[in-house]
């Protein structure tokens, strides 16, 4: 994947868990040196609306537009502001995961209180990124059915597109685009009737330019058809569609796209996510989020979410995207973000799980998650 790719690595299990669950208990390199329970900063907080939302540099012209450009309704329409979604503020956590896992086993590892924490104690997303049609339906609807018992609001992720990760660490997925058009229908009939957001695919948009303008088409009919599929099972579920992140195609490219994959209608679609598995601002991905929408169109209840789970110092300099060095947990998730058009910071990409460089792709990394967690 090239170096601005999102980089997503989650790896599916048999029993549809946020990824793969392989040597989970191992030991995976010297531990570090800790001669007292390590001092633990404050998680970050969601902070009141700021004005250094707008003065963040992006990597586009377009970034010295204001946050909000949109004019003032003409007197004789009566147009309502932007609602937020109508959903619980509580996101939910799932009971199983490698970091929990993880947890559960080393109680008397030095890194142990630092990842139980700061990392383990958070809610974060379930991905689904293996093709197992048959019981696909039975495994979402064990997570949806859950959180809705707990009043709480699942974030689950669909990653079966063929075709996915343009062969990179990532790969895999249904066979062709009937098989998954098939999939979706199946995964769509787990979703329950409460609240349940939907991460459709990440990369499956951003990095489309690796695929023929005919594959390209064929791809965007099929999630355009997927959003429909997902929100006719369930009307209460928020789907939101990948605009990659903030230092990969500009706002206008990336909405072009995301139009043809029907991200721009609301019987397919509540919006956009972006930064998934990648490193930039929060800052950053509210501009850039707000021009992508601005470019798309659509309906003005369309938000976006941001995954922040890596994101706490920025994306690196040199664009390393494979578990780079000198990162940091980003902000807590939530649904309340204070932000304009910004429906929720989400941790999708579970802090720890590798992208391939410090373990296997989509396994838990204890050395990585503790360096993540301090």
């Amino acid at each position: 994947m090239v170096a601005a790719a999102s980089v997503v690595v989650a790896v599916g299990t048999a029993t549809g868990m946020m990824s793969a669950l392989d040597d989970r208990r191992a030991s995976d390199e010297a531990r570090p040196e800790v001669t007292a329970s390590p001092r633990l900063e404050p998680l970050p907080v969601v902070p009141s609306p700021s004005p250094s939302v707008t003065e963040s540099a992006s990597p586009t012209p377009s970034s010295k537009k204001k946050a909000s450009p949109s004019p003032s309704p003409p007197p004789a329409r009566t147009e309502k502001k932007r609602q937020p979604p109508v959903v619980s503020s509580r996101l939910y956590r799932h009971p199983r995961s490698q970091v929990l896992d993880w947890v559960r086993a080393n109680s008397g590892d030095p890194r142990h209180a630092v990842i139980a924490s700061r990392i383990a104690a958070q809610p974060a997303a379930v991905w689904f990124a293996d093709f197992t049609p048959d019981t696909i339906t039975a495994r979402v609807r064990a997570v949806t059915s859950s959180g809705s018992a707990q009043g709480q609001v699942p974030v689950v992720v669909a990653y079966a597109i063929p075709g996915r990760d343009c062969g990179g660490h990532s790969e895999g997925g249904a066979p062709d685009l009937d098989a998954y058009d098939a999939w979706i229908d199946r995964f769509a009939a787990g979703l329950g009737a409460g609240d349940v957001i939907v991460v459709l695919e990440p990369d499956a948009v951003a990095q489309a330019d690796c695929l023929s303008a005919g594959e390209r088409a064929d791809r965007f009919a099929s999630l355009a058809r997927a959003g429909r599929v997902l929100k006719s099972a369930n009307p209460e579920a928020r789907v939101y569609y990948d605009a990659g992140h903030s230092g990969w195609h500009p706002p206008a490219k990336q909405a072009g796209w995301l139009k043809q994959a029907g991200a721009a209608s609301a019987a397919s679609s509540d919006g956009v996510f972006s930064n998934v598995s990648n490193f930039h601002t929060t800052a950053d991905e509210i501009v850039y989020d707000r021009q992508v929408l601005d470019a798309l169109g659509g309906p003005t209840s369309l938000g976006a979410v941001i995954d922040t789970s890596r994101n706490g110092n920025g994306a690196p300099t040199d664009g390393e995207w494979c578990d780079p060095a000198g990162r940091k947990i980003g902000r807590t998730p939530t649904l309340s973000t204070g932000e304009a058009r910004i429906d929720g910071y989400l941790w999708v990409k579970l802090p720890g799980e590798s992208d391939g460089c410090k373990g296997k792709p989509g396994t838990f990394t204890p050395s990585y998650a503790y360096d993540l967690a301090q």
